[in-house]
């Protein structure tokens, strides 16, 4: 790990750029350093001054002669090199640069950005930035921003790419009364980024959760390890912008063509065990219940209401959130009939109905939340011209405080009315909303996280010894020998071979005899086919004949083969005929997978066969670090789980077979990083066993 202690609550800091004017960036930076109260050193940089707010002003960092632990650079980019060689030559550790006008701006931005990270690095520094925010640790406290206001002290470390939207967020917060723990501007992640931040946030005793902002993902790989060991301790949520299908890479495969632009990110932090929220508001709110609500041990929700219609949109929300409705013990229906009157509704929800009175809402609390059958609760109110909605909200925490195992969210359902009611339970820990479906909302992300951080403790990388890598090896270089990056069907085959991933026979034959030799082998029928790289649609030129049964049909069909492909495309490179084992039918799946970018090789599978870009019914996962456990939930997540299990009375098929053709397809991923994409469609699947028809493999 990389120690950035003396980043986030730093000994020394030096403001290069500081002023006494008004308006300026470097006045902004010393006042904060000052009201935030900061215990430690801070030396004001001005060349022109002797003093600012009231501190000792030095010419230039390397006059200090003091160690500085941290500088905030508030001058012109232009001037940025020559600073930065002075804190490295002063033994500064690391530098914030505050300055715009890097690599957001171009060429010359991007070329000067590099020069900086150079000098940097030349001097052991490390950078945030360049055109960042700053940092607050309000624990610390440490607020090197040049913000309005230094944010209120809480739980949640909140690190985003954009500064724009960082101080958005914090006079938000400070309407709303929301805490943070750290907050991190990180700009153009020069040096430090998201994996540097996450890591620092998650083993900070005063963070409960870590919330991101991210529009992209500079180390994918790292920033996943990083994840999976953070959410050991705490809960990482992500909001990712620059999701749209426009943003999608081209590509030719049907394994990249069913990968969207945002699959990726979807996939990794899946992996990582981040949970992904789709809009701002929810991020805050999961973070809010995050700090201040414990995690569920199950996914059963009770709901106490005193309006039948919210609990009915409560109870869809639960269902279709994939949550369960819990059923009381006999013990709590006893109670509750004995407790309630006789037109209540003493299951689940309950409905204490609308001339209840605070008391009604005491009982069925405490009557939920001790059922053994019950892991969560939302309580919902609708403002009845009887019901004290203040006592309500008091009856709630109080029950809170009494089962501080299991979370409680509410939902009261009104305007002025419910106002108080609000208050005093946001003052008090308990996530409040509007409506019944953000409160659901809430409990299916405490819920996520327990399943994912669960996943991660348990699963260790699905690997097998049973694999010959160096006959791989030797076929990969003999095909960059030969000029190309597309494998032939006869080496995709036999590469699958070397993995024990089943395939049908596959040979390459370059005359009649061979092709009759290789069909008595494999046994009839057979399928043969034009091996060329530069004929795509084999069947539209007739370079593909099917069902041959007998020595003379595969001999006629090895010279027709090779006649039509030589007139229909005269110029291309014919390797020879391939000869095939024609397999019976089976339900047909695709095995496959596409390298993304930033995270690497990532595992599909879904429904195969010449429907595949049609149905789009696909699930993918990260290769790096797969499960066994990864793998069946990726299977049980297609619509081709459906018939894989036996549809409408049929046979089921091989499922652990087809997973571990997925787990061995995901380690000759890893194994061999030149592969770019690799397709087996369609995959034959069988009550016993499957079969690969049709295998390409690319190589970059």
């Amino acid at each position: 790990m990389n120690d950035l202690t003396s980043l986030m609550r730093p000994k020394s800091v030096a403001v290069i750029g500081a002023s006494n004017t008004p308006g300026k960036i470097g006045y902004a930076v010393v006042r904060n350093m000052i009201s935030s109260g900061f215990k430690g050193d801070i030396y004001p940089i001005n060349p022109k001054e002797a003093e600012i707010a009231g501190l000792k002003a030095y010419p230039s960092v390397v006059d200090i002669g003091k160690p500085v632990d941290v500088a905030v650079m508030c001058v012109p980019a232009k001037a940025s090199l020559s600073v930065a060689e002075d804190c490295g030559k002063a033994g500064v550790k690391h530098v914030i640069v505050i300055t715009a006008g890097f690599k957001e701006v171009g060429k010359e931005g991007r070329e000067l950005e590099q020069q900086l990270v150079d000098i940097a690095d030349k001097y052991g520094m490390r950078i945030v930035g360049p055109n960042v925010l700053g940092i607050i640790d309000t624990h610390a406290p440490f607020n090197a921003t040049f913000a309005r206001e230094m944010a209120l002290k809480g739980n949640i470390a909140f690190i985003s790419q954009s500064g724009a939207l960082c101080i958005a967020i914090l006079d938000w917060s400070l309407k709303n009364g929301l805490g943070f723990s750290q907050f991190v501007s990180m700009g153009n992640k020069a040096d430090l980024n998201e994996a540097d931040f996450v890591e620092v946030a998650s083993r900070d005793p005063e963070t409960k959760v870590i919330c991101l902002y991210l529009e992209d993902v500079v180390e994918g790989e790292r920033f996943i390890n990083v994840a999976r060991e953070a959410i050991k301790r705490i809960p990482v949520i992500a909001l990712k912008s620059g999701v749209s299908s426009s943003g999608a890479k081209a590509a030719s495969s049907h394994t990249g063509a069913l990968a969207g632009s945002d699959t990726a990110y979807k996939t990794a932090f899946k992996h990582a065990g981040i949970l992904r929220a789709s809009t701002m508001t929810q991020l805050f709110e999961l973070a809010n219940a995050f700090t201040t609500q414990p995690i569920p041990k199950g996914k059963r929700v009770a709901v106490v209401t005193n309006a039948g219609g919210l609990g009915i949109v409560a109870i869809d929300a639960i269902e279709l959130g994939g949550l369960e409705v819990a059923r009381f013990s006999e013990d709590t229906i006893a109670l509750l009939r004995e407790k309630m009157p006789s037109m209540a509704n003493i299951y689940n929800p309950i409905d204490v109905i609308g001339d209840a009175h605070y008391d009604r809402y005491e009982v069925a609390l405490d009557a939920a939340l001790s059922d053994p059958n019950v892991d969560a609760v939302a309580v919902l109110l609708s403002p009845t011209a009887v019901l004290e909605v203040d006592k309500v909200a008091e009856a709630i925490v109080e029950a809170n405080k009494e089962h501080p195992e299991k979370p409680v969210v509410a939902a009261f359902t009104g305007g002025f009315t419910v106002e108080a009611g609000v208050e005093y339970l946001k003052k008090h820990g308990v996530p409040i909303f509007a409506f019944p479906e953000e409160a659901v909302s809430t409990l299916i992300g405490l819920t996520q996280f327990a399943s994912l951080s669960q996943s991660i403790s348990d699963g260790q990388e699905w690997l097998f010894d049973d694999v010959n890598k160096d006959r791989v090896k030797e076929i990969f270089e003999s095909v960059r020998k030969d000029g190309r990056d597309l494998l032939l069907s006869p080496e995709a085959a036999e590469v699958a071979e070397c993995y024990k991933i089943p395939a049908a026979p596959s040979r390459l034959a370059t005359s009649e005899d061979a092709a009759i030799k290789y069909a008595a082998q494999m046994g009839f029928p057979v399928v043969m086919k034009i091996c060329s790289p530069d004929i795509m649609h084999k069947t539209d030129i007739g370079g593909v004949k099917v069902g041959l049964s007998s020595n003379d049909e595969v001999k006629e069909a090895f010279n027709s083969i090779m006649e039509n492909s030589k007139k229909a495309a005269p110029d291309a490179k014919i390797y020879g005929v391939e000869v095939q084992k024609m397999m019976p039918q089976g339900d047909e799946v695709i095995i496959g997978m596409i390298k993304d970018a930033t995270f690497g090789p990532m595992v599909a599978f879904g429904s195969g066969g010449v429907l595949v870009n049609l149905l789009q019914d696909a699930s993918f996962r990260l290769a790096s670090g797969l499960t066994k456990r990864e793998v069946d939930e990726m299977i049980t997540e297609t619509k081709a789980y459906t018939i894989l299990k036996g549809f409408r009375g049929a046979e089921p098929d091989d499922i652990p077979a087809i997973a571990e053709a997925i787990g061995r397809v995901a380690q000759l991923c890893r194994d061999f990083s030149e592969i770019s994409e690799l397709d087996i469609n369609p995959v034959f699947a069988y009550p016993d066993g499957l079969s690969a028809l049709d295998i390409k493999i690319k190589l970059s």
